[in-house]
């Protein structure tokens, strides 16, 4: 018997014009549709004239019914993953779905569209280059406290969403934990009262202290710039003597000569040099 597929098809994430024709063929002709949530989505494919039937696909059944799932398409069927909104995968439970095919021999394809994290970013006026996703910090302190900590020295610009009854506290801690930074928030995005709001850390801070957001959010945050990097990194090696500088490399496992030639470098300065001030310092 010929498998079937799992097709991921990106939905709008606000304007029903942004689904691509090819997403509308593919849900009107597979035999099943997994939705996040039903109740969202079959407003979409009302609107669409997409009757296939729906099932639902979540974070709370995501291990249990992705077996389901896969035991139809190994007897046939073609089904459509589609999220709340956006692209199906991307900070939601669908990737539990997607490893779990291809662990079962089951082939999958996506379908582009619309995907909030890349709209904020092509909408921010920050570096587009190189960027990570973070989607959304887990709600855990420690692993939350160390994820922040792990941002301090990301030089790329880098991605967040955030619900709007919590935007003020992560913005906040984000101040609090990296500095401040440029940052873009992006709200509403592809809907009537979108806004793109360019400022820092702590301007954005202040305003939605004092204005209460609304509708989901995207944090699109400048990098740790490299410069800056190398100035707080010089300034750490000046405030210690050259001897105490080779002794940290020595008590790492270094020999004595490498040793100097890192802290040599470090410091800007030559192996001689190095040499020489350890003399001084005897």
């Amino acid at each position: 018997m010929e498998k079937g597929k799992l097709y991921l098809c990106a939905t709008p994430i606000g304007n029903l014009e942004d689904i691509t024709m090819r997403v509308i063929r593919t849900l009107k002709e597979v035999d099943l549709i997994a939705a996040e949530d039903t109740r969202n989505s079959i407003r979409l494919l009302n609107h669409f004239e997409i009757h296939t039937p729906m099932t639902s696909y979540h974070e709370y059944n995501k291990i249990e019914k992705a077996h389901v799932l896969i035991g139809k398409m190994l007897e046939g069927q073609n089904i459509a993953l589609i999220t709340d909104a956006g692209t199906p995968g991307i900070s939601d439970p669908g990737e539990e779905l997607v490893r779990l095919c291809y662990e079962a021999g089951v082939e999958v394809t996506s379908l582009p569209g619309a995907c909030a994290c890349v709209t904020a970013l092509t909408l921010s006026g920050l570096a587009t280059r190189r960027f990570c996703f973070e989607a959304f910090l887990p709600s855990e302190k420690k692993e939350r406290q160390q994820i922040l900590e792990e941002l301090q020295t990301e030089t790329r610009t880098t991605i967040l969403y955030e619900a709007p009854h919590r935007l003020l506290r992560t913005l906040t801690e984000l101040l609090e934990t990296l500095g401040d930074r440029r940052v873009t928030v992006c709200r509403e995005l592809t809907k009537k009262h979108e806004t793109a709001f360019q400022t820092t850390l702590s301007g954005a801070v202040s305003y939605y202290g004092a204005n209460e957001p609304r509708g989901e959010c995207v944090i699109v945050m400048e990098g740790r710039s490299r410069e800056e990097m190398r100035r707080q990194e010089q300034k750490q090696w000046e405030e210690m003597t050259v001897q105490e500088h080779v002794d940290m490399y020595e008590q790492q496992g270094m020999s004595r000569k490498d040793a100097m030639k890192q802290a040599a470098k470090d410091r800007g300065i030559s192996k001689r040099d190095v040499y020489a001030q350890l003399l001084e310092q005897e």
